[in-house]
């Protein structure tokens, strides 16, 4: 899991919202990440620098939101 580092408006996504690294580039510097609704409905799938996430703290708690337009 991946925690972004920054709002992606043009997805409706925010800074702090969890996604699933679907692949590491060679380099190790992009990932693709899903994010996905808690109904398990894709959002966006998206090409992210390494600075655009950060791994999920172990001390940290998850939350939910709603997200406009979301089935």
């Amino acid at each position: 899991m991946a925690v972004l580092s920054r709002d992606l408006n043009e997805f409706g996504l925010r800074e702090g919202d969890i996604g699933a690294i679907v692949h590491r580039y060679a380099d190790g510097l992009a990932y693709e990440v899903e994010f996905v609704t808690a109904a398990g409905v894709t959002v966006a799938v998206v090409t992210l620098d390494a600075s655009d996430v950060r791994p999920v703290g172990g001390s940290e708690i998850l939350h939910v939101r709603p997200m406009a337009g979301a089935a």
